[in-house]
């Protein structure tokens, strides 16, 4: 089973180095950025399962990194930070990280952080799993083991790809997925030509699943960046 996917955010050559090589040695797999801007592109686009964030970037303030992440994902955030105020702390737990690490640290704490997070990770996913293999929002139902999809108690008749697209917006409801990450996980790679594709068959799912296209209940395009499953009231 492969590790976490690791993004590492920092812009100090030597702790970004130290940081990888640590990764590297204890077989993690990792995505590195060296500012703001790039670590919000690389999240988006990779969707890694942990961040390790600086808060002092070139660019932006890491808690603006640790904001625009909590606004369409709930991915763990360990920040890394020579800020040892309490009031830094605070700020950037109340931002939605979800532990505070301060500069220097020791290979071994870096260690346990990571493990207690992918503990936590594996309890939840199994706590999903265990939970119901039927999705329920609204007056749509998807029952997963069967491999079908319901509206108001009446079967949908899908393609198999509208399928695929389905579980993938229910099982991340609520947040918005990138047209990269969704081409990556509906056709294993992400090109123009899939882009387009993905357009073609989100159009056709709506056109079944909205019961009035013009006022999505479901579905919301997020321009230039992908689609989201709502919550339905």
């Amino acid at each position: 089973m492969n590790k976490p996917l690791i993004l590492v955010v920092e812009d100090d050559p030597p702790v970004r180095n130290l940081i990888v090589t640590t990764l590297k040695t204890n077989d993690y797999r990792y995505l590195t950025a060296a500012n703001g801007e790039a670590a919000i592109l690389e999240a988006s686009s990779h969707n890694p399962d942990i961040v390790l964030l600086d808060l002092g970037l070139p660019d932006m303030d890491g808690v603006k990194v640790i904001q625009s992440i909590r606004s369409w994902s709930n991915l763990p955030i360990i920040v890394i930070s020579a800020r040892s105020e309490d009031n830094d702390k605070i700020e950037a737990l109340d931002a939605g990280a979800d532990d505070y690490l301060t500069k220097p640290f020791s290979v071994e704490e870096l260690l346990a952080r990571l493990r207690v997070t992918q503990r936590r990770l594996s309890y939840m996913t199994a706590e999903m799993l265990a939970a119901s293999s039927v999705f329920v929002n609204g007056n749509l139902r998807v029952d997963y083991a069967g491999g079908c999809a319901y509206l108001d108690g009446e079967e949908l008749h899908l393609t198999p790809i509208e399928y695929k697209l389905l579980c993938l917006l229910s099982k991340n409801v609520g947040k918005v997925l990138t047209h990269t990450f969704i081409t990556q996980n509906i056709w294993g790679r992400s090109w123009d030509n899939d882009i387009a594709s993905l357009r073609v068959f989100m159009a056709t799912l709506r056109k079944k699943l909205e019961p009035a296209p013009d006022s999505p209940q479901y579905i919301q395009t997020h321009i230039g960046v992908g689609y989201r499953m709502l919550k339905a009231e």
